[in-house]
This record gives C-alpha cells, structure tokens and sequence, in this order.
C-alpha cells in the first residue's frame, strides 16, 4: 500500500479548506478525492489525493477522472440551454415538434420544459433495460418514445435519475444531429478546456477511478423501518416507508436492468468499460475536480471567458429561476427545488446554503455548483458511496467552511 498524501495547491485565504480536505483522505472516509475551487474567475485551490482503485494502490492523480452520476446532470442542462438560446429550442413548445415519435400513450402533452423540470412522469422504464444495453442508444431512447408514463405529464415533479439525460439528449440529437456527449465535447469541453466527458475512449478509461459503491445489501435499520406499521412511525420515517414501497421509487432507482440468472440486478455496473463507454446524459459524466469547478466557475462569472460564450448572462438568469419545487415523489417528497436542469436547492448537499446557488450533486457524493453572487464554482469528486446521512458531508463541510471565510 502507498503512502496516503494530498497533493496540489491552496491559497493562503483558503488554507481552512485545506485542512478540512486533507483530514477527510487521512481519516480514511474518503478513500480518494479532488476539490477544486474558483473565485472570481480564478482558480484559487485545487487539491486531490488518496487512492483511486479498490484496492487502495493507485495514487489519486491530478487527472484522474471519477463518474460524478448527476452532477452530469447541469452539463446536460447546459448543452439544452444553448440551443434553447440560440432559437432552436423552446422551452414551452411540445417535444412532438422536435420528437414526432414520442407523442404517443398519453404523452402527446409533454412539453419541453417537463423534461428539464423532471415532471414528464417519465422518471423510470416500465419494463427494465437488456443487460449490457448501455451503448444503445437507438434501443432506449425507442424504449421511453413508445411507454406510457408512469405518471401523467406536467402533473407531479418525480426525479428523472436516469431518464433525464435520454429524453434532453435525445431532444439536442434530433435538433442538431449530434449526440449529447459530442455536443459537450465540442461545443463546451473543448472550447473552454474543461476535464470533463461524457462517454470514454480507451484511453481516457485508463484514468479512472474505481468507484466504491454501497454493496446494495438491505440497511438494517430500514429494513426494521420497513417491517413497522404505518400508525407506530412518525411522520417523516412513514414518508419514507412510503416511498421505498412504492412504484415511483421502484421504477427510477431499482428496476432499471434485467436482473440476470441469479435473480438479481447488477449493482457494480457504473465500473464496467461498456458503463464508462456509453453516453449516459443524466449519470455516467467522468471529470475532475478542477474540470467541474472551471465549468461552475465560468457560468458564475457571466457565462463566458476569454472572449468565448458558454451562455449568455439572461440565459442563466432564466434557467436559475425556480420553476419547480416539489414534493418529489421519487426523493421521499423533498422540496427539492429545480430551474431549467439545474438543482436550486437540494436538501442534505450545499446546494440551497445561500442564495444564487444553482448546480447538481451525485448520488457518490460528488457536488458541483455555481454562486452567483460570489461568483464561486465548486467541484468536489469522490470515489466511495456514503450511506445518506453521511453521503455529502464533505462537501458540507467545505462548503460551509468557504462562507465562513468569505
């Protein structure tokens, strides 16, 4: 085993948050990590270290790349809200203009904006994936075109976990013939240098991670909260009784694969080679610290930089503007707040902490987001899963502590 060390740098005002860093690697509750932070357009700190494989050997490197899940979520967003402000996307019109095929077993009404608010009651597949159907596209985006929803459209919000990135991604492709990965690729990573993909080649695969993921194994102590009638729990436990019973949870969260022979769906999927292949708009983005805090960074900052626009200053000004705010069916009735893609508040990460917030956490740990008004971009990277009462308290605590010193 390797000598455990951070490496990287930190400004002096921020040394704090260095600390806080080193001492979550050290402690051993984050095996391997990166946290990078803008201010004002300039990177001031931009920190990793730990282990990168399962088997703690690997040193965690500068440009070692992690799958961050939904954070991936805001660069898909963003690729949606360049066409929305280019023209060659509205917002309220009917996906039917763009998806002719998708008008179909009660979703002749579904709007554009129910896609990106995640209320197309289009959160889950009535019948799960084919094993090994990552990197069909084609298949599943046919797939979700011809269902029913599971719930009707525009009438409740429901997280999209990973349905979202397929019904926007497949909006950007019929728009402008590209594929979203693609789009990203060329139209925001590469102009702006941004360490962040969606859908790798061998070589970028090579960089990453391994991702310690919770063995799937039932929780004790919801399993006891499961086994107690509704009239001993209180309010709060009874909702989230109530949710994990319940087809909305079942459907965006468990029956997304085939179980295979043994009667069980794969659980350690997000570390296989066809996973990291696939373009997975609302899951599989791989990045740094650095390449998430540059993204955030920019948007904060007026959208643009060095004479390149990512989005305009009305455009975020639009898209950061509440439009959707729960109770959400699938995330146990939590007031989660949405814009156009972009998490406003999101309850146990930082996001929502101050106002002019806006950005996306993982379901790993991972959180990116922008401040407006201190014109912050944050990115902080994982690599084990926490269970939820531990899974953001890292970037908690950095974010926490950054207030502090501003």
């Amino acid at each position: 085993m390797t000598k455990l060390s951070i490496d990287g740098f930190c400004d002096s005002e921020f040394s704090e948050l260095e600390a806080i860093f080193e001492k979550a690697i050290k402690s051993g509750f984050d095996d391997g990590a990166g946290f990078s932070l803008e201010v004002d357009g300039k990177e001031v700190l931009n920190l990793w270290g730990g282990y990168s494989d399962k088997d703690r050997k690997k040193v965690w490197q500068e440009n070692t790349l992690v799958n961050v899940f939904s954070v991936t979520k805001a660069m898909t967003s963003t690729c949606a809200l360049q066409l929305i402000e280019s023209g060659k996307l509205d917002p309220n019109s009917l996906v039917a203009e763009y998806w002719p095929e998708y008008a179909c077993e009660g979703k002749e009404n579904t709007r554009v904006i129910d896609f990106l608010t995640h209320r197309a009651g289009m959160f889950g597949f009535q019948t799960p994936l084919p094993q090994d159907s990552w990197e069909n596209w084609n298949l599943i985006v046919e797939k979700l075109a011809a269902q029913k929803p599971i719930r009707k459209p525009g009438s409740t919000q429901g997280y999209h976990a990973v349905t979202f990135g397929y019904l926007v991604g497949e909006l950007v492709r019929r728009i402008d013939g590209r594929s979203l990965g693609t789009y990203f690729k060329e139209e925001i990573a590469q102009k702006f240098n941004i360490d962040f993909l969606i859908g790798l080649d061998d070589q970028e695969i090579s960089r990453c991670a391994d991702l310690l993921l919770l063995s799937g194994k039932p929780n004790p102590l919801i399993q006891f909260v499961l086994s107690l009638p509704n009239w001993l729990l209180p309010a709060q436990l009874k909702i989230v009784k109530e949710t994990l019973n319940s087809e909305e949870y079942a459907k965006a969260f468990l029956e997304i694969m085939e179980v295979d022979e043994n009667d069980t769906m794969p659980t350690d999927y997000p570390n296989s080679d066809s996973w990291r292949r696939a373009e997975i708009p609302a899951a599989n983005g791989h990045g740094t610290a650095s390449g998430i805090a540059k993204f955030f960074g920019i948007l904060a900052s007026g959208g643009s930089r060095d004479g390149k626009i990512m989005l305009q200053p009305d455009t975020i000004k639009e898209a950061t503007t509440v439009k959707t705010m729960g109770p959400d069916v699938v995330l146990f009735q939590a007031p989660y707040k949405f814009g156009l893609g972009y998490q406003i508040d999101a309850p146990f990460s930082p996001i929502g902490m101050k106002d002019g917030m806006f950005g996306h956490t993982g379901i790993a740990g991972a959180t990116g987001f922008a401040d407006l008004n201190h014109k912050i971009g944050f990115g902080f990277t994982n690599n084990r899963q926490h269970s939820l009462g531990k899974l953001y308290r890292t970037s908690n605590n950095l974010a926490k502590k950054l207030y502090e010193i501003l």
